[in-house]
């Protein structure tokens, strides 16, 4: 069993990923392996709606950034968990632009697998931005990683995170539910609904 932790913020060594250490650390403890992956900090591109991925290409049209290494690497893990930064009570931009493309461009590496969001802020607007990071997860029948509190950890400079105890037990608790899921389940993903898609758009 394997989870891949997507660090999204353009420090490598920052608050977020002090917050995934921790997730990997204590998934480790429960014979759970874990790869880390980094969005960099490079310029990713946003989705276009251009629909060639769906035109059996093998990922996005785009394949000068980190998108479509991401996805190759979810193909390969049980179990996904996304950290990001806050910036204006909102994920990374970047982050975002990279989840979109994957969860469209190569949904089939995503669908049914259990996800946790996990978002690191200074003091405010965190709520707001794990709320968003869960929004795409449920549209793949992705179950949804809880912990003892909202997936949350607080720090301003790089390291702090550490101090935020009660953030990092909240990322240890997170950690031995995923596990569980993983090992309840034998890490298969979830059936999801066994009905054909039924589109309906509202304005005909």
């Amino acid at each position: 069993m394997k989870v891949l932790l997507v660090n999204g913020s353009p420090h490598t060594e920052g608050n977020t990923a002090v917050a995934l250490v921790e997730i990997a650390a204590q998934l480790e403890k429960l014979g759970i392996a874990s790869e880390m992956a980094w969005i960099g900090n490079k310029p990713v591109r946003g989705c276009i709606a251009c629909g060639r991925c769906r035109e059996g290409i093998g990922g996005c049209a785009f394949d000068d950034d980190v998108c479509n290494g991401i996805s190759a690497k979810m193909a390969q893990a049980d179990a996904l968990v996304v950290g990001s930064p806050v910036y204006y009570g909102q994920p990374n931009g970047a982050l975002l632009a990279v989840l979109q493309r994957m969860l469209y461009s190569n949904g089939d590496a995503f669908r049914g697998k259990p996800a946790a969001a996990v978002a690191v802020c200074r003091r405010g607007g965190a709520t707001a931005a794990f709320q968003t990071l869960n929004m795409p997860f449920q549209m793949l029948n992705m179950p949804v990683v809880s912990s003892q509190y909202w997936n949350i950890v607080y720090g301003r400079e790089p390291g702090q995170a550490i101090y935020d105890t009660e953030g990092l037990q909240t990322m240890r608790t997170l950690a031995n539910n995923l596990a569980a899921l993983l090992k309840a389940t034998d890490a298969r993903p979830a059936p999801g609904s066994d009905e054909p898609w039924a589109p309906m758009h509202f304005i005909r």
